[in-house]
């Protein structure tokens, strides 16, 4: 995780040619798939897999064109929103695969935070500036029935303002069988508590038969499906997310973006796409023998390059992953079609409890910082990508982070 972009990439990567060089590179058949690309052309399921297998010369082809189409679709601000993530519970049930943050009910690693530790949590974020808080959890099985209503009614209770992003689609199918209640029912009364978006996470890969190697008691591709369009149809925004680098295929990547592009064109309930890199140091699936580690660097571009153009004209937002890649490759993700750098986050568990060691944090004067060294504007923005204040502001939220260390509380 901590190589740097000069270890892992080929020269040709790192220094972004002009894009009608780089079309040069591409053979016939694949220039013919960038350029009508760069026409407004999305590509195929096909294509797409296509695209996610190149390396080399031609991947610097593809990621020119996705640069070249994030330009022309979204322009050079790269945005960011000052969060925090409170994972408030590791207790879980689902034993998915790929996860190193569970722990079951009893074991001696195992907590539940009471809801004034997710507020202090929260208090401490708002007097730095936060925006949103991002919570997730386990699946806890002693979770009382209107345990998620509770905890968004205490939070909205105490904080007015704060943007509460939370519970993931497992969170919903589990909390809605709870409360015996549908999704429909269940969203409803978590945005009538304060409720503003909900995550999309617990999508991995959008393929009941990877879902099955991955967690067998994971929700399905259809309740996954069902649950986002209910909460879009309820006027509640999602993000939309890809686990990759693990037992996938390019196919079964190329299929997911379809299917999100598919679900965007009717609900547009999406806000962003996030691929997330499969971190493989401490997971049950890496110690069975299940994955072997994918070098970092080319798989990576590639993904987001990809999702750039399949996901023309439906998600305009691709967020690049600091905690999953590092702060440098993320800064250079920026080139392959990101145009955002995600949260500041103040704490994050899950990743790291998985082998990541990119840190918890970064600071709005860091994320800055990454953001200009690849010559983009950096902006910080809400969790609905509207644009907040401008340099004076910026200077604010920097000089705040300083004052408190830049770190958050564990």
């Amino acid at each position: 995780m901590s190589d740097t972009p000069r270890e892992v990439l080929p020269p040709e990567l790192l220094d972004a040619p002009p894009l009608e060089e780089a079309l040069t590179w591409a053979p016939p058949t694949l220039r013919a798939v960038l350029e009508r690309a760069l026409e407004g052309t999305p590509p195929s399921v096909e294509e797409g897999a296509r695209l996610l297998e190149l390396r080399g010369r031609e991947l610097a082809a593809l990621i020119a064109v996705a640069d070249a189409v994030r330009r022309n679709d979204v322009g050079d601000i790269v945005t960011y929103v000052v969060n925090r993530n409170v994972n408030w519970t590791n207790v879980c049930f689902v034993g998915c695969k790929f996860c190193a943050f569970a722990r079951l009910k009893g074991h001696p690693e195992a907590y539940d935070l009471p809801i004034e530790v997710v507020l202090e949590k929260i208090a401490e974020a708002v007097e730095r500036g936060a925006t949103e808080v991002c919570m997730q959890g386990g699946i806890n099985p002693d979770l009382p029935a209107d345990g998620y209503l509770r905890i968004v009614r205490a939070v909205r209770e105490r904080f007015p303002a704060i943007h509460i992003h939370a519970f993931s689609p497992m969170e919903v199918f589990y909390g809605a069988r709870r409360a015996r209640m549908s999704y429909r029912e269940f969203i409803g009364e978590l945005k009538a508590a304060g409720l503003d978006t909900m995550p999309g996470t617990a999508a991995e890969i959008l393929d009941d038969g990877v879902r099955e190697i991955l967690s067998h008691k994971k929700l399905s591709v259809a309740a996954w499906v069902e649950i986002i369009r209910t909460a879009h149809e309820l006027g509640v925004p999602t993000t939309s997310t890809l686990m990759y680098g693990h037992v996938e295929t390019p196919v079964h990547v190329a299929r997911h973006l379809d299917l999100l592009r598919s679900i965007q064109r009717d609900t547009h309930g999406f806000t962003e796409f996030v691929p997330l890199r499969f971190v493989w140091q401490n997971t049950q699936l890496y110690r069975e023998g299940r994955v072997r580690p994918r070098p970092q660097g080319q798989l990576d571009l590639a993904v987001y390059a990809t999702s750039r153009l399949m996901l023309r004209g439906t998600i305009d937002n691709v967020q690049t992953s600091w905690v999953k890649l590092g702060h440098q490759l993320a800064a250079l993700s920026l080139r392959a079609g990101c145009n955002d750098m995600g949260g500041t986050l103040m704490e994050e568990s899950i990743s790291r409890e998985a082998g990541a060691d990119a840190g918890e944090f970064t600071s709005p004067a860091e994320l800055e910082r990454l953001i200009r060294m690849v010559g983009r504007i950096p902006r910080q923005r809400t969790t609905l990508y509207e644009l907040i204040g401008g340099d004076a502001h910026q200077q604010a939220q920097s000089a705040g982070y300083a004052a408190s260390g830049g770190r958050g509380s564990r």
